[in-house]
């Protein structure tokens, strides 16, 4: 390498900034995009953690209440109709469904199970809906901020021809400028889909447990309903 082309290439700034500040609009626009998409994500990602533990331990809280051997009407009049939690939900959709179906002398009319089962499923898809919130954002970063940032190396490559074009000059000092800013574009977009991808399987895996043990207690308190239906009959 020259001397006088290695000095010039040396002046060069290659910090983050300065490669962001010579891109092209576009670049930056995609660059921006990117950034932004990257924020969002962890903003999501941290919260989602906070909910899902906070669920976790709402769970937990109402499974010691339910099996402490407590009447289920008295836990239903100690949670009421709307109670916090979502397993909690779940157990006071069926309740008020069968209060619902109660008669005044004391009977039950005809498909009482069926529907105190279709309430449970109803407040289990409310429960699923709002634990999946938000991850659909997750696998869309991921699945398109590397070809977002693929399109942005592109365009900065692009340009840097250009610019080879224009100064007839094939040195470093006038080629890694406009390569660098076009693979920033492409580190910005793993940078923001790496992370979404991980979490987003991470929590998918998460909600399904959670909404499967919603499941699993609906089924459960729907046999210990049943018992008790039968017995009344």
């Amino acid at each position: 390498m020259q001397p006088d082309t290695l000095a010039a290439a040396q002046q060069i700034d290659f910090s983050l900034l300065a490669l962001f500040f010579r891109a092209t609009f576009t670049v930056k626009i995609v660059m921006l995009v990117l950034i932004a998409a990257s924020f969002w994500s962890w903003a999501i990602i941290i919260q989602k953690l906070i909910d899902l533990r906070r669920v976790r331990e709402e769970a937990r809280v109402f499974a010691n209440d339910f099996w402490s051997g407590e009447a289920l009407d008295a836990v239903y009049e100690r949670i009421g109709p709307e109670p916090a939690g979502g397993a909690a939900r779940v157990f006071a959709a069926g309740m008020t469904e069968l209060r619902r179906s109660s008669r005044q002398d004391g009977g039950l009319i005809a498909g009482t199970q069926s529907r105190i089962e279709r309430a449970m499923d109803v407040a289990i898809a409310g429960e699923a809906e709002g634990l999946n919130k938000g991850l659909s954002f997750l696998a869309t970063v991921g699945s398109i901020a590397p070809f977002v940032g693929l399109f942005g190396t592109v365009w900065g490559i692009k340009h840097a021809f250009e610019e080879i074009a224009l100064q007839q000059s094939t040195n470093l000092a006038v080629v890694a400028p406009g390569i660098a800013e076009a693979l920033l574009a492409t580190g910005l977009g793993l940078l923001a889909a790496i992370p979404a991808v991980i979490f987003y399987n991470k929590l998918t895996q998460e909600t399904e447990a959670i909404v499967g043990g919603y499941e699993s207690f609906a089924d459960e308190f729907s046999m210990i309903l049943s018992r008790q239906l039968d017995r009344a009959a």
